[in-house]
């Protein structure tokens, strides 16, 4: 049941006479206990182990504090003190490095009683571990020359039939964050020294923490076995990556909130995203998608194809079948949505109207322009720079962003403009729904819904390598998504060679059609609208049209579809609002509470005007 490096420890005594302890080191460990184990603190676990071993007690040191021996009783600070001549001070002797080196020049060759140096936050000993001054380096140089010239030894009485006459190490173990926080020659140039890795718990550490932790769940006691070990499993499988004092906090933060251990899953993610309740089972969240169809429809004209998914895609996720094909759902995105298709015709605006039918305002939503990421290096922005490198510890755009809003509609707008090196980062959102980055903290993607939008497929390249259309408009919407499917799936495969990419999108790549008249008429018109509502809003004066300029407006706007409703809304810029803008500063609209256009004309030199009454 002990950790790994505790048993590799144990094992390593009789012939190594230094330990390096690096990684998982402020967690909690199991540790026997009993008749039975609990979870106690790296140098509680160590201790249970080096005192079966027949050690009498421990010296810990840490820079701050100084000296002082373990455990804090009687017998074991009466033996530190006489052996090492310590001065205590409310229960520590402060000790510089020259005085460190003298106590580890004492504790080898010491056969009153079995002890060990444990030399913690060793990380902190040195600001540069490879440039070190003068008295660094020459107390380094000591440690490892006694690492080399210790031997293992039998105090002085033992009985050799029992534990304590085995021959063993009066060793010095270094707790630090990573190996390489000492000097790198330090550990390869001493064959007594090793190194050992503290780890992230496995599946069947987490399980059997989960049955010690488990009575601070609600109801735990009462349920049944078989309920019971349902209960066990999520715990273990729904914290892979986490520490064992993280599933103790969870524990605490369900015992506080009085959730039950049959929603362990929501405990889980409300200590991972940092929300106290899970806003996915709301019931005002059920209520607005299931009148989401007509709202979707009224701000994204001519699109019943991706609204359709959207909201599939949305009844899911509230439902919490996201993944569930799968054994595990793991923490995978609530969900995704690859929008495809040509330009202007709504993807974008969709990801808008989705944002503001779950927050209540589009502008909500987190989007990062994949333009912005053509460059392998740009990836430092959208994650965070790699340690070591000049601003790592300032996180990433992406990850930051996540943290700070767990639950968000994310949407990388033009995906296939990003270097592939960071499109390969989408692998572990899109699967595991997390990232670390430079800092080496983690953000999770479990409670977003990530949106790609691409105009992949609309254009492609012949056989000479020229661009050339691959759909057009009036082509039959069957055709489109067939042709832009199937330019999609070459781009992910062929081109980029990431095929892995395309399958964890799966089957939820939504074709946007191209606009067509009818849907033209209807996206000018709610255009028209718009404008009409800011004139009143802004001068409190009702706009109106002549039903002839109206209708040759229209015509002048939707004539060409090529660019979409984007196309219709630069037209309506250039041959409305911006006539009409020049028409209204010079009109004096004091006491008016109606304007109407009779007119729209344009001179020899193609400037438009309008006529105003």
């Amino acid at each position: 049941m002990s950790p790994r490096w505790i048993k590799d420890l144990e094992r390593l005594l009789p012939i190594r006479s230094q330990f390096i302890v690096a990684g998982n080191i402020r967690d909690s460990f199991l540790t026997p206990f009993q008749d039975g184990a609990t979870l106690a603190p790296l140098l509680r676990c160590l201790w249970n182990v080096l005192h079966g071993e027949g050690y009498r007690y421990l010296l810990v040191y840490n820079p701050v504090e100084g000296l002082r021996p373990y455990p804090n009783e009687p017998e074991a600070v009466e033996l530190a003190t006489k052996h090492f001549d310590l001065k205590l001070q409310d229960g520590a002797m402060p000790m510089s490095l020259e005085g460190l080196s003298g106590m580890m020049e004492k504790l080898p060759g010491l056969r009153e009683a079995r002890c060990a140096l444990v030399v913690d936050f060793a990380s902190r000993l040195v600001r540069q571990p490879d440039h070190l001054d003068a008295t660094e380096h020459r107390f380094f140089v000591a440690a490892e020359r006694m690492s080399l010239a210790a031997n293992p030894i039998v105090p002085r009485g033992a009985d050799i039939n029992t534990p304590l006459g085995k021959a063993r190490f009066n060793p010095v173990i270094w707790l630090v964050n990573r190996a390489q926080d000492l000097p790198s020659w330090f550990a390869l140039d001493s064959a007594r020294i090793s190194t050992l890795t503290a780890t992230l718990p496995d599946y069947e550490t987490r399980a059997a923490t989960a049955d010690i932790v488990g009575g601070r769940f609600a109801g735990h006691a009462a349920g049944s076995d078989e309920e019971r070990t349902k209960y066990r499993k999520l715990f273990a499988d729904s914290t892979d990556g986490l520490a064992l004092s993280d599933m103790s906090d969870i524990a605490q933060l369900a015992d506080r909130q009085g959730i039950a251990f049959r929603d362990v899953d929501d405990a889980v993610q409300c200590f991972k995203v940092g929300i106290s309740e899970n806003p996915w089972k709301k019931a005002y969240l059920r209520e607005k998608i299931a009148d989401a169809a007509p709202f979707l429809e009224d701000r994204v004209k001519g699109q019943p194809q991706a609204a359709t998914k959207t909201i599939d895609i949305l009844m899911r996720s509230v439902m919490g079948l996201t993944g569930a094909q799968a054994r595990s759902a793991g923490n995978r995105p609530r969900g995704v949505l690859f929008f495809a298709g040509p330009t202007g015709v709504g993807k974008t605006e969709l990801a808008k109207t989705l944002t503001q039918l779950i927050f209540g305002n589009e502008r909500a939503y987190l989007r990062f322009d994949m333009s912005e990421f053509a460059e392998e290096h740009a990836s430092a922005r959208l994650l965070g720079a790699p340690p070591g490198y000049i601003g790592y510890d300032a996180g990433g755009e992406l990850t930051n962003a996540v943290r700070e809003k767990p639950f968000s509609v994310i949407l990388f707008d033009e995906i296939e403009k990003a270097h592939p090196r960071i499109l390969d980062k989408f692998l572990q959102i899109l699967e595991d729904g997390r990232l670390t980055d430079g800092r080496g903290d983690t953000a999770y993607f479990s409670e977003a819904i990530l949106i790609f939008t691409s105009n992949l497929g609309i254009f492609v390249e012949d056989e000479h390598g020229r661009r050339v259309q691959n759909v057009a408009p009036g082509d039959h919407y069957d055709v489109v998504e067939s042709k832009v499917r199937g330019a999609i799936q070459d781009y992910f495969k062929f081109r980029l060679a990431r095929p892995e990419i395309l399958n964890r999108i799966g089957d939820n790549i939504v074709v946007f059609n191209f606009i067509t008249p009818p849907v033209a008429v209807l996206i000018f018109a709610g255009m028209l609208s718009n404008i009409v509502n800011r004139v009143r809003e802004e001068h409190k004066v009702e706009l109106a049209l002549a039903d002839p300029v109206r209708a040759r407006l229209m015509e002048m706007c939707t004539r060409d579809l090529s660019n979409g409703g984007r196309g219709i809304g630069n037209q309506l810029e250039s041959s409305f609002i911006n006539p009409l803008g020049r028409a209204l500063f010079r009109l004096n609209l004091e006491g008016r509470t109606t304007v109407t256009v009779q007119d729209i004309a344009e001179d020899e030199n193609r400037i438009v005007s309008v006529v105003l009454e």
